[in-house]
């Protein structure tokens, strides 16, 4: 009985706690390993308490975790290893950035081709799902639970120290064609095929900074963009969004009640992806019939017209615009097909209300990444973080992350731009 058939059975034998809450099925990718997840894959909706949503069982599962060691263990065989190169079953990996670089400068098998370059990228190394507890949440807060926020603390910051720089060659995802011959990277197909695309925008938006505008603005250039994209799609959705600038001096401050995500001065650098085979349909039906944290338009469908609606091919996207040309921080996806045999490992973000899914991967040699050098203002680079399809005739999600380009002059400016996400439905 593998993973998938042991959460099905946990949940039609009632042994799962109250199931008043939307509970995803569990669909994994036809001919995909099962992954790294606790409870078998199990969405912790089918945990709720209360209306809980299943956090307070990951919350428990995550001390748990944490109590159990290996994690402890992993980042003493990194601390312990000798100096140089940390050897793991995968290939060599670095715990400093420039100790890589200086690796890969020295190598004479890898060399990138034309447009690309070869840099570290970061990947966890460990193999166990793994629980971040997220800013908000109220216990960060609560005086009682000092003792915990502690122990969960210093496992943020363990977490961080069980990713290595492992060396990559990214290809330029403009010359997408010369790899795949008659593919072209501003297609629906290239989305199908490799889970990233091109598209471009002259945005009528002044200022991404103004959270207000975007929405105004920006939301429906990019709802009629991916219509446009995708002709057989039938609605768009864009839900929120992000804006990257290390740089920037003003007011940060987030303010979620106000749709406002502040500036944010950090870059995800650790290969990921946002969404899995629950999150995916779970962030989806919390929008259409809740409209949780939904920057967007207003979605009123009851849970009778969401199950219609989600009875359909879906599609999550996140799609980055630049406000300037990108001269360092690149953000760079990884093809479906180079990893698509590979399982996933679960990252539980735990909420006052909810349980976020996100995934990590480890590293492999022949992962195909791409990016797009100096990408212009006028360039949407586009990543599928999720598909409903799961027969294998389309990818499922790319996974990404930003990374430092040594190449670049030292003076290059760090990226400047705005992520949207957004469901698209057919």
């Amino acid at each position: 009985m593998d993973q998938f058939e042991a959460a099905d059975k946990a949940v039609l034998s009632g042994t799962t706690g109250a199931m008043s809450a939307y509970v995803p099925p569990l669909q994994g990718t036809q001919g995909q390993p099962p992954p790294i997840a606790a409870h078998g894959g199990l969405s912790y909706m089918s945990f709720d308490q209360n209306g809980d949503a299943g956090t307070h069982v990951a919350l428990q599962d995550a001390l748990a975790e944490i109590a159990d060691g290996e994690g402890a263990r992993v980042v003493d065989m990194i601390d312990k290893a000798p100096p140089g190169p940390v050897k793991t079953k995968w290939g060599l990996a670095f715990r400093d950035f420039d100790e890589c670089v200086a690796y890969i400068r020295a190598s004479n098998s890898l060399k990138a081709p034309a447009g690309g370059v070869t840099l570290p990228l970061q990947y966890t190394i460990y193999e166990r799902p793994t629980y971040s507890v997220v800013p908000s949440n109220a216990l960060w807060q609560d005086p009682t639970r000092a003792d915990v926020a502690a122990i969960l603390r210093k496992n943020e910051a363990d977490n961080r120290r069980r990713d290595l720089f492992f060396p990559q060659v990214l290809r330029d995802a403009r010359r997408i064609g010369e790899y795949y011959p008659g593919l072209s990277p501003s297609s629906p197909e290239c989305m199908d095929r490799l889970g990233l695309a091109l598209a471009h925008l002259e945005s009528k938006c002044t200022n991404f900074y103004d959270s207000a505008e975007v929405e105004r603005v920006f939301y429906p250039e990019i709802e009629t963009l991916l219509l446009e994209f995708f002709p057989d799609a039938t609605d768009a959705l864009v839900y929120n969004h992000d804006v990257f600038d290390k740089d920037y001096t003003g007011d940060r401050t987030e303010d979620q009640d106000a749709k406002n995500p502040g500036v944010n001065g950090r870059y995800v650098n650790l290969v990921h992806n946002d969404l899995n085979d629950n999150s995916g349909r779970v962030r989806c039906r919390e929008l259409l019939t809740r409209n949780l944290r939904n920057f967007g338009r207003t979605q009123n469908y009851t849970d009778e017209e969401a199950d219609a609606k989600m009875s359909r091919r879906f599609m999550s996207l996140n799609l980055a615009k630049p406000m300037e040309t990108v001269e360092q921080f690149p953000f760079v996806l990884c093809a479906w097909p180079s990893f698509a045999q590979q399982p996933y490992i679960t990252n539980y973000r735990i909420y006052d209300d909810r349980v976020g899914e996100t995934t990590r991967f480890t590293y492999r040699p022949d992962h195909e990444w791409y990016w797009f050098p100096l990408q212009k203002p006028n360039e949407v680079s586009m990543l599928k973080c999720y598909d409903s399809l799961t027969d294998g005739s389309v990818s499922r999600w790319s996974f990404h992350t930003a990374c430092i380009d040594p190449t670049a002059p030292a003076d290059a400016r760090c990226r400047k731009n705005v992520v949207v996400r957004s469901f698209v439905f057919f």
